[in-house]
């Protein structure tokens, strides 16, 4: 009789600590976020910013956290969230092949919400940057900072696929709409400090005047204000970026003769998609694309991004 009362006990104390915190495991939602392994500081921080957001959201959710290295390694681990049980995921693919296997994962009934890199296939949710109004404002910004003619270097970044050719047609489009004579100068780079630096040495040795370049990313804009350091240039007045990153935000008031800017591409955005995932899995509405808009910095505004807690 006093071993049943005991066991009655316990089971009314852990029946009372169930309802309290509101939400059981079998409640909770199981939402997967697959990201890139780490190739870029940019990227990195994806992956930080979304299991921060995960964890905050962790009373609701169960969440399971992979980077992977190429399409199929990332198959292979949309796989294994599909076995885990997971309802939604977020996914950051960054590379060509993951149609077919997201298609699948949809036609499951998985709830799928795409990061940044935009995927063609029906019932994707996206959340994203304005990678083509990146390039209309860098348009602007160059403009006005040295009127309407001048030689402009345009660094794209082919391997970056749609980010890269958004944010170009973007520039070249607004270039045309505002009648800009630019003597226009196109090479490829990558989005890092390295190839910036060794890229646009290389550049300046085959110009001995330029006005502005037009640079897609913070990263590769620190390796461009550096070349131009070592050359001892003083004819560049404008150096754009794209990103958001803090080491680039620090660098804008170190200079009175080059205006430099970033393009605001927040990897914290990422936390939009992870919210979105759980709002469908709530059986709210969700617009079929959410495009958060683009904020330029410059060292007019640079202060009221900083954030030393920040990854990137």
């Amino acid at each position: 009789m006093r071993k049943s009362l005991v066991f009655l006990i316990m089971v009314s104390l852990l029946l009372t600590l169930v309802f309290a915190s509101g939400v059981s495991a079998q409640d909770k939602h199981k939402v997967g976020i697959l990201a890139p392994a780490v190739t870029h500081g940019w990227v990195a921080a994806v992956a930080y910013h979304a299991e921060a957001r995960a964890e905050e959201l962790s009373d609701q959710i169960e969440y399971r956290i992979q980077t992977s290295s190429n399409a199929a390694e990332m198959t292979s681990q949309l796989d294994d969230l599909k076995t885990w049980g997971a309802e939604a995921v977020v996914a950051f693919p960054q590379w060509t092949g993951m149609e077919v296997p997201i298609r699948m994962a949809i036609q499951d009934g998985i709830e799928v919400v795409n990061f940044d890199i935009e995927i063609d296939v029906d019932g994707v949710y996206r959340v994203a940057g304005d990678n083509y109004d990146m390039g209309v404002q860098g348009a602007h910004y160059i403009s006005d900072k040295i009127g309407k003619e001048g030689t402009v270097v345009i660094l794209e970044v082919p391997t970056a696929g749609s980010v890269s050719e958004l944010r170009k047609e973007g520039f070249l489009d607004t270039l045309d709409e505002i009648g800009a004579d630019y003597e226009l100068h196109t090479y490829a780079t990558q989005f890092t400090r390295e190839a910036g630096l060794n890229d646009m040495s290389d550049i300046l040795i085959r110009h001995d005047h330029i006005d502005a370049v037009y640079s897609m990313d913070d990263e590769t804009s620190i390796g461009v204000v550096k070349a131009i350091e070592e050359a001892g240039r003083e004819d560049i007045k404008v150096v754009t970026g794209g990103g958001g990153m803090q080491e680039y935000f620090e660098m804008m008031p170190k200079y009175d003769d080059i205006w430099l800017q970033s393009a605001l591409y927040s990897p914290a955005m990422v936390k939009d998609a992870v919210d979105v995932a759980v709002k469908l899995l709530d059986g709210e509405e969700v617009p079929q694309e959410t495009i958060i808009p683009t904020t330029i910095v410059d060292r007019t505004n640079y202060k009221e991004f900083l954030d030393p807690n920040s990854p990137y």
